[in-house]
């Protein structure tokens, strides 16, 4: 059964990589993931403290923490699981984007994008179709761009959510 889905899982990858021969595809995917590096919720944290003040305050120091809790929960999974990025395991995947760290599972990016996302549209609901969009496009570039596989990306989600949930249950 394992093999099975590792030649589907391979399969997809092997499709979603070829998005990056297209020029424009690239550049929407490696946007994306400049976006996931952190750069978009840095900025959004900033944004929300020029907009709403001590209001914001509460929300992004919220913020912060579950990005502490998720780097340090993605880094101390990455260090036991040892996979490698698919670029590196498959000569017919090319790697479209230059990784942050060394191994492949969990996505980091996605951990983040969702966990991030949950949190924020919890205080700012009306946020939703910009960030879950983003989160998506986010999550889709770590297979399109050769980084991930489908399931890193899937356990990177799942993790995110149990995080952010969990976050939100704790400040409630």
């Amino acid at each position: 059964m394992f093999d099975l889905l590792a030649r589907w899982e391979l399969r997809l990858c092997l499709r979603m990589n070829g998005v990056c021969r297209n020029l424009s595809g690239r550049l929407l995917f490696r946007c994306a993931s400049v976006l996931g590096d952190g750069l978009f919720w840095y900025a959004l944290m900033a944004a929300l403290l020029l907009a709403e003040r001590d209001a914001a305050v509460p929300p992004v120091l919220h913020l912060l923490a579950v990005g502490l809790v998720c780097t340090a929960g993605y880094k101390w999974l990455k260090a036991r699981t040892l996979r490698p990025r698919p670029y590196q395991a498959h000569a017919g995947i090319e790697r479209f984007a230059v990784e942050l760290d060394r191994f492949s599972f969990p996505s980091g990016h996605t951990l983040h994008a969702v966990a991030f996302t949950l949190v924020t549209l919890a205080y700012y609901p009306a946020l939703a179709g910009l960030l879950w969009p983003l989160t998506l496009l986010v999550a889709l570039s770590r297979v399109v761009l050769g980084l991930h596989y489908p399931s890193d990306v899937l356990a990177g989600a799942a993790l995110g959510a149990a995080v952010g949930l969990l976050s939100l249950r704790i400040a409630a």
